[in-house]
């Protein structure tokens, strides 16, 4: 039995004449009644109680639409899905990001949208640090990451920058410099205990820090070496010291730090950054890129 003889019971069935459901079915009624004919011999029962002028279903044949309309329409059912497959409309990857890099609005909005764009592509996630992210996507453990920082080091790996963002100061709440108005310069901090995010797990963050302070002609006294900017804010809001923060984390802590911009002379930016490796067409990680490079109110295609 094949896929065809169902369609053509389905329309004898539902047209209740053979000539008109032979044109409905674009063949001629000849054929159509041979290949009924050929269906009930071998399913060894008559599906018709036939006269001159139409044929109706028995018994056995309104048994039979019902599970030769669900055989149909499963049968259509996974053709689209394996060419949704095809297309990349359905599949899974996995995302990562540091907790610093989860904070930033771009990450949440991107994620809600391209799950509400491709339903069907199982998105996983899990948190690391940068070091760790960018060598989970190297070995292919993890498909794309958002860090602070550039994939240099990973000459195999793309990188789509989404935002370059302001660095503020983070101070504890009792600073003297917390209860200035306005910007600071980034030299006011040249005494200042600093609170400094290691390098081997911030890659690229710390080097743009340091790099600041060498241009405001000093070089911080570091008095604690965190691995992930959030346990850096919570020193600060425990007194230990100062740091330099991206602009969306300040709202943490915010009953015992105080947040100051850096003046336009000191003024520094990191990256917002997508790591991933280089997808093929028309697959679920290609459409996760595509919707990374589209700007807010851009149109991304569903199909």
């Amino acid at each position: 039995m094949e896929l065809r003889h169902l369609r053509y019971f389905i329309a004898v069935a539902e047209e209740e004449h053979m000539t008109r459901a032979a044109e409905r079915l674009g063949m001629q009624q000849p054929p159509l009644s041979q290949q009924i004919r050929d269906l009930e011999r071998e399913l060894g029962v008559q599906l018709f109680d036939r006269t001159p002028r139409s044929v109706r279903l028995n018994t056995a044949g309104r048994v039979f639409l019902e599970d030769a309309r669900a055989l149909l329409a499963g049968a259509e059912r996974a053709a689209v899905r394996v060419q949704q497959v095809t297309r990349g409309q359905i599949g899974r990857i996995a995302v990562g990001y540091t907790s610093s890099a989860s904070l930033h609005p771009r990450v949440p909005q991107l994620i809600r949208a391209f799950h509400a764009r491709h339903p069907m592509i199982a998105l996983d996630s899990q948190e690391n640090t940068t070091r760790d992210l960018l060598e989970a996507v190297a070995g292919e453990a993890l498909d794309a990451v958002f860090v602070r920082a550039s994939a240099k080091r990973y000459p195999a790996l793309s990188s789509l920058v989404l935002d370059q963002e302001e660095m503020v100061i983070a101070l504890p709440i009792e600073h003297p410099l917390a209860r200035k108005r306005g910007a600071l310069a980034l030299a006011d901090l040249a005494a200042e205990p600093f609170i400094l995010y290691r390098r081997e797990d911030g890659p690229g963050v710390q080097d743009e820090l340091l790099a600041a302070c060498a241009q405001a002609g000093f070089a911080p006294r570091v008095v604690a070496d965190v691995p992930r900017l959030l346990s850096a804010i919570t020193l600060v809001a425990s007194g230990r010291g100062v740091t330099l923060l991206p602009r969306s984390l300040e709202m943490l802590h915010r009953e015992s730090v105080r947040y100051r911009a850096l003046d336009v002379a000191s003024a520094f930016t990191i990256p917002l950054t997508l790591v991933y490796r280089e997808p093929a067409a028309e697959t679920p990680l290609a459409r996760f890129v595509e919707a990374a490079r589209a700007r807010p109110g851009d149109r991304i295609r569903l199909d």
